[in-house]
């Protein structure tokens, strides 16, 4: 028989720690003794399920590997003249875009903001449970190399089209190598059937033909992307000057 004292510790072994500790609190306080059963019961049954609700969010931001963890969409700053349509944001923070498997493109010259928002957006996606990963084009390109030489394409692969949202940053330096062209081809086309794609890039859309070296394969991709996407130009002074003048 299980000793009354040692039923929190007992929930915390059945991995039932949020209700473990909903326990500890009924039992300090005294309030709680005159609730009905039912009631405690259902309180504790209702802390469990957010502990589990924030567990699972602090292990999908973990995975997401976000560049800047600590981005969220209620901090961007509308000023300085950054074309930022707040009515746009807000429209794209309900998450229906998400909903409808369609993509988001930031573009902008360095230092705008493209990669701050793209991570917020990703924060965003996590707080509502879906799996995010972020990657720069470059270490993509890296890891795709690597992965037809070692053998781990396979599993990169996997990893690459499981993502609801997959975040590509800085898109267009180097360019796109002709014989991951279509490597890449098929990981979107897979990827955009279970979730949405953010890329942001140095260079307009109209330009991202001349990114890749087979015109064939810049169609297929160009077309599963940017005719499926809401795009976000960003103007203005880099943020980072800016908050170097402000801090001088």
């Amino acid at each position: 028989m299980i000793i009354a004292g040692t039923i929190p510790h007992t929930l915390a072994q059945l991995g039932l720690h949020g209700m473990a500790a909903a326990l500890e609190k009924q039992q300090s306080e005294p309030k709680f003794s005159a609730m009905p059963f039912e009631q405690r019961l259902g309180l504790l049954i209702e802390q469990e399920l957010l502990s589990k609700d924030a567990r699972k969010i602090e292990r999908l931001l973990k995975n997401a590997k976000l560049r800047y963890s600590q981005a969220v969409l209620e901090d961007i700053d509308y000023r300085n003249q950054r074309s930022l349509d707040p009515l746009q944001i807000q429209t794209l923070a309900t998450g229906e875009w998400m909903r409808q498997k369609q993509n988001l493109i930031l573009t902008g010259t360095t230092g705008t903001g493209k990669s701050w928002i793209a991570c917020a957006f990703g924060q965003q996606a996590c707080r509502r449970g879906l799996s995010t990963l972020y990657m720069t084009a470059t270490r993509l390109f890296e890891n795709l190399t690597v992965g037809m030489a070692d053998g781990s394409l396979t599993k990169l692969r996997r990893q690459l089209i499981s993502a609801s949202l997959l975040i590509i940053d800085d898109v267009g330096i180097g360019g796109v190598p002709a014989q991951l062209g279509p490597i890449l081809l098929e990981i979107l086309d897979q990827q955009s059937m279970v979730g949405s794609l953010i890329l942001t890039s140095q260079y307009p859309t109209n330009k991202w033909y001349e990114l890749f070296e087979d015109a064939t394969v810049a169609d297929a991709i160009l077309d599963r992307i940017v005719h499926r996407a809401h795009p976000i130009e960003l103007k203005g002074e880099s943020m980072r000057k800016l908050k170097g003048k402000n801090t001088s």
